[in-house]
């Protein structure tokens, strides 16, 4: 039996001045109570005490012409963050070729769009030493579902046996089967020459025999599609093609093979383009493109300031089988890297000695028992130790992971997570694992207050980590968006909690530190829009920023914060910065903060890097370590905090 709901005095006094007897007279009915619980909550909430407790949230004013569908976020150097939509999951605007980025500025809350030349929706993302933005790969093309394939289509290798030249195909390139059926390429296709191969043979005696000349044909992929519609173009037989328009023998030499072209489900397509956006003319500058098409690749910083792509659906949809890439800033490069195969966006981290740890965490594509095993890849001599003990160990798609505070102590976190798929597994589950101890293994850590995926994890400058949002069910499917949020304490070893967020976050969600101190968070891509499943989900546009404890003061809205004066603007590894300040003494640590640049749950930029600390009557000096596998080249957040944990305002540092 339900009770009916009985207000306080002091609610009553302050419940919307005298219209509360109109409130008040009808609580009894369901729509009056639940309008006087969310009365009574947002009353609660805006309280000073509940504040200096839990933090607080607000949204962002957006103006209209600049919002829109959040898939990655960059903290810059500059302070403002590039968020960047692509098409963002919208067929219509990747039909039109309509791509936004948005630059958003903290500081005064202006925006300002980048023209965007290629669709970076579901690309990879890394900071570089110069404090550009490396942007890699994203969509050539959108799935088709299964019963929704009207056209026949498949991957076609494109063969050439000419020694003396290649060949570049445009899109819109017919091959015609024998028995007369027409496939158009969906994307340019450059294919190399044929290489010869001479062979020496020797007889008897050394004798030289003739030389034999081998011929190994040039080869490249290309989607294609049947020119017709309907079932008749659907083939599972192998064939040769020919190319419409080559003759004699050119038609001879270069050709097509296929293996089948069917109208099963068609993957996403990714493309190979890379840019590095540049923070102080804020544009996006084009470099050499990589070898392989990548959607959803994982894009880490290594120790020598180069970058590792690795995963990502290809040209074709395919997951990438192991063929990964490093981009080199210095050349703008792409180059072979280490083969290793991983689902898609797995979670790299660079840890001691220039090893990446891959957690386990992952956004998805990939067999369900390939691929999935944590461990620690040494990309330089290509091997793998596989690190156990991680309970429900099948459901780390969609977990967030970490380098847990300070990035000396080489733990890292993982939390939550979900089943292969459209699964509706998800775990409460979080675990650490101690990179230092000689054989490394997963150990419990607390359990979050329910199953949860998409999980947005932010490192802030007092050593806690702040995680909110996500959702207890695929996509948030059957309104299961959870609006918690929580601080996991390291020392501690335990969570407590955070006031909860308004808005709902789950795919295609993140979350950032910003060098205030606050954390912003953006996008959410919903399924469905309703408990029932019935209602199509629309992509979150608010953004919504959470102010932590340490920044609500006494109640009267401004924080005593310490102050970092005039100092450098950069240092090398191993070397010192002093800064003038008025109260030393109150200065208890130092944190070298990398920025973020987050996507699907993964973030393996962020870390927080501990700095010795000492004072002189007016200054504070600070000394960076000297591994730069710890502290990788670039542009660092340089926060101080007091005994309270108070943070500065962060100042920017390069380090080199």
């Amino acid at each position: 039996m339900s009770h009916p709901y009985t207000p306080s005095k002091k609610f009553k006094k302050t419940l919307l001045g005298g219209g509360a007897l109109v409130v008040l007279a009808a609580l009894n009915a369901p729509a009056a109570f639940s309008f006087a619980e969310e009365t009574y909550h947002a009353y609660k909430i805006a309280q000073p005490g509940y504040k200096r407790q839990y933090g607080s949230w607000e949204l962002l004013d957006v103006p209209s012409q600049y919002r829109t569908n959040a898939i990655h976020a960059a903290l810059l150097h500059t302070g403002k963050v590039l968020i960047i939509a692509g098409s963002g999951n919208n067929q219509k605007k990747f039909d039109e070729g309509s791509f936004d980025t948005i630059l958003w500025n903290p500081a005064d809350n202006t925006f300002k769009k980048i023209p965007t030349p290629e669709d970076f929706f579901c690309s990879g993302h890394a900071q570089l030493p110069d404090g550009r933005l490396l942007v890699a790969g994203g969509t050539a093309r959108y799935e088709v579902l299964d019963g929704e394939v009207r056209r026949a289509a498949g991957r076609m290798r494109v063969k050439n046996e000419n020694p003396d030249r290649g060949y570049t195909f445009k899109k819109g390139t017919r091959f015609r089967s024998p028995s007369g059926m027409e496939y158009v390429s969906k994307f340019d296709v450059t294919v190399p020459k044929a290489r010869r191969q001479v062979k020496v043979g020797y007889g008897e005696g050394g004798r030289v025999l003739p030389w034999k000349t081998r011929m190994t044909a040039g080869e490249a992929r290309v989607f294609v599609e049947a020119a017709k519609e309907g079932p008749g173009s659907l083939t599972t037989q192998a064939a040769q093609y020919e190319i419409v328009g080559l003759r004699g023998r050119e038609a001879d030499n270069v050709y097509g093979i296929a293996q089948k072209i069917t109208t099963e489900k068609q993957d996403f397509q990714g493309i190979k383009s890379a840019y590095e956006f540049d923070p102080r003319a804020e544009k996006y500058i084009p470099v050499d493109p990589m070898k392989e098409a990548r959607w959803y690749p994982t894009l880490v910083t290594l120790d020598d300031g180069k970058v590792l792509a690795v995963s990502g659906l290809d040209d074709i949809g395919a997951v990438l089988t192991g063929d990964n890439e490093l981009y080199d800033p210095r050349t703008k490069k792409w180059s072979k890297g280490p083969t290793r195969y991983f689902p898609t966006y797995p979670a790299l981290f660079l840890t001691k000695g220039g090893t990446l740890f891959y957690s386990g965490s992952n956004a998805g594509y990939g067999p369900a028992l390939k691929g999935r095993q944590p461990g620690l890849w040494d990309p330089r001599t290509n091997t793998f130790t596989k690190v156990g003990g991680l309970t429900d160990a099948d459901q780390t798609e969609t977990s967030a992971s970490l380098m847990l505070p300070p990035a000396q102590d080489q733990r890292v976190m993982l939390l939550g997570g979900g089943g292969v798929g459209e699964s509706s597994k998800a775990t409460a589950r979080t675990a650490i694992v101690d990179l230092k101890e000689d054989s490394p293994a997963f150990r419990e850590g607390p359990r979050l207050p329910q199953g949860t995926r998409y999980l947005s994890s932010v490192l802030l400058p007092d050593d806690t980590v702040f995680t909110s949002g996500g959702s207890s069910d695929y996509r948030g499917r059957g309104a299961s968006d959870i609006l918690k949020a929580q601080f996991y304490d390291p020392r501690s070893n335990s969570f407590r909690p955070a006031a909860d967020p308004t808005v709902g976050r789950d795919y295609h969600s993140e979350a950032l530190l910003l060098p205030d101190g606050r954390v912003v968070t953006f996008g959410s891509d919903p399924l469905f829009g309703d408990a029932d499943n019935t209602k199509l989900g629309t992509f979150e546009q608010r953004v919504e920023i959470y102010t932590p404890p340490y920044l609500q003061g006494s109640g009267t809205g401004t924080v005593d914060r310490p102050v970092l004066g005039s100092g450098p603007g950069e240092i090398v590894r191993g070397g010192r910065a002093t800064f003038r300040t008025a109260d030393p003494g109150r200065i208890v640590k130092a944190r070298l903060m990398r920025p973020s640049a987050v996507t699907h749950t993964t973030d393996v930029e962020q870390r927080s890097i501990e700095l010795s600390l000492s004072s002189d009557r007016d200054s504070v000096t600070m000394e960076v370590p000297a591994d730069r596998a710890l502290v990788p080249a670039g542009w660092y957040m340089l926060f101080v905090t007091d005994a309270r944990g108070v943070p500065s305002v962060a100042k920017w540092l390069l380090v080199k």
